[in-house]
């Protein structure tokens, strides 16, 4: 409890000395919109089932379409792949969709299954003075444990592109100027008539298990002292930042890479299945060489691992995160072979209380308490392996921009075994907690 309570008091030190190096700035008390409310949507009763369908090639879903007396929705561009609705009728309901795949001409079928964004913790937003340096948290003690910061002299990413899959990014934030290329809005060109069941495959994340700062232990630190506000707890609207933070943390790490944004998660943090696999290959067609995917579900899909098959036979690097449960029952994409399954660890090495664990995953990397870009200029305090990820895949986009070959390799051997800090996580926290400096040294 005592180191914990120390671990913590460091932070907030650091924190202070970070905001007010700055010829002695005096901050105004500043607070932040709230994130918005979304309101539910109300329940509405289905007519018709939101169906994926990979047709062989030849066949023509025109037809097949019409046999089912279904409605093509939408379609992934050289995929075979479609989205219909299929009117229920009594020998067709959502368990037996399955039986649709007998039918000639089709090879596969699958619910659009709905796909939420993780929960994560929020511990604060910090505001900073306008002379001091939008980037100012690359030197956070997070990445301090890492050495990311001397890894630039050899490799700072430039000439890749990191592909985010997320919810909207505020592009003006300062912290991303420079930083990001031209991406898709895959909510707002949504063709009408799109639909998804059951969207409940959320990671959550327990503020009680986590061991994050609260009100009580920060109560001394006032905005007026460091601009740092105590708006503590988890986040209700899990698609409001949430992609922002991803992108800054990318941003830190690879400075010179290109972050490709695309939006496939609506203001309610809600998504699909097609819809992540059509943005996963419009990554792909568009150049991306490298993807993060902070997010999951907790079922295999055949949508999704067609598309991530694609992307690595474009030679397309991957990571994902592997969730924020504390159980090591798997989830995907993360859990996928050749998928740089990424769990999250504290600045002792420790694995995060919330954090998935098991021998699907690839490296781990720090996702308790970092602070990155949030949206409206300010910074965030969060929690959660969607922020260990982009860590990873900002690492990979440095080696990647190197001569040398063997990126997942390279990671790996530069990683940090942590396994005797975690006897009951031993070899479930894969080659360890990465180190940026070690993966782009020359061997």
């Amino acid at each position: 409890m005592l180191a914990t309570a120390g671990r913590r008091a460091f932070l907030i030190l650091w924190l202070i000395l970070a905001l007010t190096m700055s010829a002695g700035a005096q901050l105004p008390p500043v607070v932040p919109p709230l994130p918005p409310v979304v309101p539910p949507l109300p329940p509405v009763i289905p007519q018709s089932l939101p169906v994926i369908v990979q047709i062989s090639p030849g066949a023509n879903i025109t037809a097949i379409a019409s046999r089912l007396g279904a409605t093509v929705v939408d379609s992934i561009p050289g995929a075979n792949t479609y989205l219909l609705n299929v009117p229920i009728a009594p020998q067709l309901n959502a368990p037996g969709v399955q039986s649709l795949g007998a039918l000639p001409g089709i090879d596969w079928v699958e619910l659009n299954t709905g796909v939420t964004l993780p929960s994560f913790a929020v511990y604060g937003i910090v505001t900073v003075p306008a002379a001091k340096p939008a980037d100012w948290y690359k030197y956070q003690p997070a990445w301090q444990l890492i050495e990311a910061q001397q890894a630039l002299p050899y490799s700072r990413g430039r000439g890749i592109v990191i592909a985010d899959i997320n919810s909207q990014v505020d592009s003006r934030h300062p912290a991303l100027a420079g930083h990001l290329t031209g991406g898709y809005d895959f909510v707002a060109t949504r063709p009408a008539g799109s639909a998804a069941l059951n969207q409940s495959e959320a990671g959550f994340l327990d503020q009680s298990e986590a061991g994050f700062l609260d009100e009580s232990e920060a109560g001394f630190l006032h905005q007026s002292e460091a601009g740092f506000l105590d708006r503590t707890g988890l986040l209700v609207n899990p698609a409001y930042s949430h992609g922002t933070l991803c992108a800054g943390v990318l941003a830190a790490i690879a400075p010179d890479s290109m972050i490709m944004p695309l939006r496939a998660f609506d203001d309610r943090g809600e998504s699909d299945l097609f819809t992540i696999a059509k943005a996963i290959r419009y990554a792909v067609q568009q150049g991306a060489q490298a993807l993060n995917m902070s997010f999951g579900v907790r079922s295999p899909s055949n949508s999704l691992q067609s598309a991530i098959q694609y992307a690595q036979q474009n030679n397309v690097l991957l990571v994902a995160s592997a969730g924020n449960n504390n159980t090591s029952a798997h989830q995907y994409p993360a859990a996928y072979s050749g998928v740089m399954a990424t769990a999250a660890t504290d600045l002792l090495d420790k694995k995060a209380a919330f954090s998935n664990y098991g021998r699907y995953i690839f490296v781990d990397a720090p996702g308790v308490n970092i602070i990155s870009a949030y949206p409206g200029g300010y910074y965030g305090i969060v929690s959660g392996t969607s922020f260990s990820a982009p860590a990873v895949a900002g690492t990979a986009a440095l080696v990647r921009s190197l001569p040398a070959s063997g990126v997942a390799d390279s990671i790996a051997a530069g990683a940090i075994n942590i396994d005797s800090k975690n006897p009951r996580y031993h070899k479930k926290l894969g080659y360890g907690r990465i180190d940026v400096l070690r993966s782009v040294q020359p061997k």
